[in-house]
């Protein structure tokens, strides 16, 4: 039986290294290989959605580069005592005209964890931005986002690749990973040390990920590179870049 898309994209979290994930979609692209449905989650919920709305991608790099990306802003007092993600559910509302998920012009889901339920939810309907900034709010350092009844964060602490909803569905899938496991990374501060367990899942399942996708895109080294600075975003996106060439080799 013929499956329901051509090309399924899954893209994992991992905070600016989402760079990496712009040079894949663009390599892809010059590839002539188009996505029929976007699976993210953090980061990659972020390139997702602006992949999801026909954004080339060299113009999301000029947004990304714009310095909004994880910025934290106003510490939200005294309700958690986080920080918020405010311009990033901004930026999005600004720069992609859809307001709703599925009004977008490639079917797309996005990883979120309900932190009431203690479950990981694959959402493909509501509002974009706000679903977005749900995905990408690290716990313990991000204050949590209301949808409907519940609160949500990153859907990484869950499932940081997120193949699940589209899996069964695609004639081959594509899976771009930026957040492999560094056993000498450096764990200097609480960001780090935060940001590590919410990875730490996804270590235990890639083995089964690897053996689900068509194409595993893993750029080597990136796990050497802190997802919170901006300044390596020409180095990554290159990386993903030459990474996605040589996976389709």
């Amino acid at each position: 039986m013929a499956k329901k898309y051509n090309t399924g994209l899954v893209l994992s979290g991992g905070g600016t290294r989402g760079f990496a994930h712009i040079g894949v979609i663009a390599a892809l692209h010059d590839m002539g290989i188009k996505p029929d449905v976007i699976s993210g989650v953090s980061a990659g919920a972020i390139a997702g959605a602006f992949i999801a709305a026909g954004t080339s991608p060299e113009r999301i790099v000029e947004i990304f580069k714009k310095g909004w990306f994880f910025q934290y802003t106003k510490i939200h007092i005294p309700v958690d005592g986080l920080l918020k993600l405010d311009g990033l559910k901004e930026i999005i509302e600004k720069e992609i005209d859809v307001k709703k998920i599925e009004d977008l012009e490639v079917p797309f889901f996005v990883g979120v964890s309900n932190l009431n339920k203690g479950t990981v939810e694959y959402k493909n309907k509501g509002p974009l931005g706000k679903t977005v900034l749900a995905s990408s709010s690290i716990p313990v350092l991000f204050a949590p986002v209301t949808l409907g009844r519940d609160l949500y964060v990153d859907g990484g602490l869950v499932d940081n690749v997120p193949i699940e909803p589209i899996k069964n569905d695609c004639e081959q899938i594509i899976v771009s990973n930026i957040s492999p496991i560094n056993p000498k990374a450096k764990l200097k501060n609480l960001v780090q040390i935060a940001t590590r367990t919410v990875y730490m899942s996804v270590n235990a399942k890639i083995e089964e990920i690897k053996k689900q996708a068509t194409y595993y895109i893993e750029p080597r080294g990136i796990d050497e590179y802190d997802i919170f600075l901006r300044k390596h975003a020409d180095e990554l996106y290159e990386m993903g870049y030459k990474a996605t060439k040589k996976a389709f080799q």
